[in-house]
Formats: structure tokens, C-alpha cells, sequence
């Protein structure tokens, strides 16, 4: 079932989860631990998110060193199908452009066809570690609109090679990032906004966004997004701040703020137990306003802390 089918459909705010694959090594029990402790919320969807390959340098026998690639997190699409059968909940697979072709990324589309998932969320992607600003994939797309188009015309049997004819059509419900504090590489919201809007006109059925821990910042960027024609429904990404490290970590990697009270209460606080349960609670009000608010869905970013986003959804759902 789509996203935007399963928030046509609701009469409540909906939740969901997402997940990182397990590392390289590891089983599919991985998963399911970290799973199990959330399903007794009924998710609508899972989603699991998608990792490019990392260059690495590795020593050879005679001391000079090797460059190859490694991808730490494979398994996303078997993961999903994993999931929708496991659990029978709808999973949703990130897609990227960062690190593939677009071969690649039509075979994997036609893959994720072929095992009845019929969501993917599009993005950019992140700049490899190794380079200062997001380089594509030389046979593959620099950014998300291009990917998206690229699903979209798979949606009406558009191959990449044009001597197939009456292409079988996937059916994709596709998704999209929003940015509520603007995306740290666009000039300003205005520019932002525009390059939003070409998205939703060119197939993206919802919008999620990156975390934020003010809500007004989302009432804001929701209200921003209406008033320029974006009608779409916008899903909240929510996550909760678990240790005194992402008080730096997370502006610097996500580019988002850490409201004043927030931030003055994690630093009064002596353990990373202490401040679990300050980013619990904040959490936990967070999700009743925007509950409040009426939002579609409240999404978390459960990144390896399951029993944290439980005891948050079991205050509030």
C-alpha cells in the first residue's frame, strides 16, 4: 500500500519508523530485535535508508596501500522485502543519487518492482566522506529531481534504453526531503522553496523532513510551503537527543538548531542517562503538539535507540 494512500485513509495521525540496515556482518535478526520492541504502534511504514559506497585505503603485504570500496551498509532492498514480510507492513526504501548510476538505479527500481514495494523516498544524498562538496556518480544524477524524474518515467514505462517499446509501468508512490530550516546548501528559504515546489510538480505525492526540535520551525515551513502552492501532505521527522555529544554533533552534520531550553538542560545535566531522559520528555511534548496540529504522520528517526522512540510513542499514540 502507498504512503499516500495509508494518510488518504487515516482518521488519526499516523506513525512510522525508520531504520538504518544492519552493518556489513551482521543478520537479519539485527533488524527484527530492533523492530519487535515497536510494532505493538501498528507503523503504516517503515523506512529503511540507503548507504553509498566509501573509499578506503587498505594495506597490501608489501606495505603500499590499496584503494577500494566498501559499502558498510548494504541490504536495503532486501531489508524492505524482509520487513513487508515479516511484519506485513509496508516498508519504504530510501533511493540516492550519490554513488550509483543510473543503470543501477533502474535495475534496482525494477527489483523493488518485482517484489511488490511499491514506495521509494528520493534524495540526493550526502557528499562522500572524502570530498568537501556532493560529487554525482559520472554516469548518474546530481540531483534529486533528476532521480525523481528518472522513477517517474519508470512509472509510464520509460526505460533508459529506447528500443524498449510498451514498457511494463511500475507504480511507485514517490516522496521527497523538506527542509524546515533550509537546506544548508541553498542560498536562502526562498530558493529552497522553489526547488521544493519543481519536486511535488515533478511526481513527489509527500514531503518529510529532516529533524527539528522547535515545532514552530515546521509550523512555519508548512505554512511557507501552502502559501507557495505545495499541498502535498508534509510528514514531521522527529528524533530525540540521547547524549551531550549531539548538542554539537547534530547542528554540524544536519545543520539544525537546538532551541535555548532544550540545550540549557542537557548541559545542567551530569550523565548521557540524564539527558535520555530530558530528550525523552522534550520528545514526548514535541509529538503532542504536532499530534495537536494535525499532522499526518509522526515519523522517528529510531537510529539504534528503539526503546527511547517507544517510550515516546507509548505517552502519545
Amino acid at each position: 500500500m502507498k504512503v499516500i494512500d495509508h494518510i488518504n485513509q487515516a482518521k488519526d495521525t499516523l506513525v512510522s519508523f525508520e531504520i538504518l540496515p544492519p552493518l556489513k556482518g551482521k543478520d537479519i535478526s539485527a533488524i527484527y530485535n530492533h523492530l519487535d520492541p515497536l510494532m505493538e504502534f501498528k507503523p503504516s511504514f517503515i523506512n529503511v535508508t540507503y548507504h553509498r559506497s566509501e573509499t578506503m585505503f587498505k594495506k597490501k603485504i608489501d606495505g603500499t596501500f590499496e584503494q577500494v570500496e566498501v559499502r558498510k551498509r548494504p541490504g536495503t532492498v532486501g531489508i524492505c522485502a524482509a520487513i513487508m514480510n515479516y511484519y506485513k507492513v509496508d516498508a519504504v526504501p530510501h533511493l540516492i543519487c550519490g554513488g550509483f548510476g543510473k543503470r543501477e538505479t533502474e535495475d534496482a527500481l525494477i527489483d523493488l518492482n518485482f517484489l511488490g514495494i511499491d514506495n521509494v523516498l528520493v534524495l540526493r544524498g550526502d557528499a562522500a566522506k572524502n570530498e568537501a562538496f556532493f560529487e554525482p556518480h559520472p554516469h548518474g544524477h546530481r540531483y534529486a529531481i533528476d532521480l525523481l524524474k528518472q522513477v517517474g518515467n519508470l512509472n509510464h514505462g520509460i526505460y533508459l534504453e529506447e528500443d524498449i517499446t510498451n514498457g511494463g509501468k511500475t507504480n511507485f508512490c514517490m516522496g521527497v526531503a523538506g527542509y524546515p530550516e533550509k537546506h544548508f546548501e541553498s542560498p536562502n528559504l526562498s530558493t529552497d522553496m522553489a526547488y521544493l515546489k519543481a519536486k511535488v510538480e515533478a511526481g513527489a505525492e509527500y514531503i518529510m523532513t529532516q529533524m527539528f526540535f522547535d515545532n514552530q520551525k515546521y509550523c512555519d515551513f508548512v505554512k511557507l510551503c501552502r502559501e507557495n502552492g505545495i499541498t502535498v501532505p508534509i510528514i514531521p521527522g522527529l528524533k530525540p537527543i540521547t547524549n551531550k555529544k549531539q548538542l554539537n554533533i547534530l547542528p554540524k552534520i544536519f545543520h539544525v538548531d537546538i532551541p535555548t531550553d532544550l540545550s540549557n538542560a542537557i548541559m545542567k545535566a551530569k550523565t548521557d542517562e540524564e539527558v535520555e531522559i530530558i530528550g525523552t520528555e522534550w520528545l514526548i511534548q514535541q509529538s503532542r503538539e504536532l499530534k495537536q496540529f494535525g499532522v499526518p504522520v509522526l515519523h522517528y528517526y529510531t537510529l539504534g535507540k528503539p526503546k527511547v522512540i517507544q517510550n515516546v510513542v507509548k505517552e502519545v499514540m
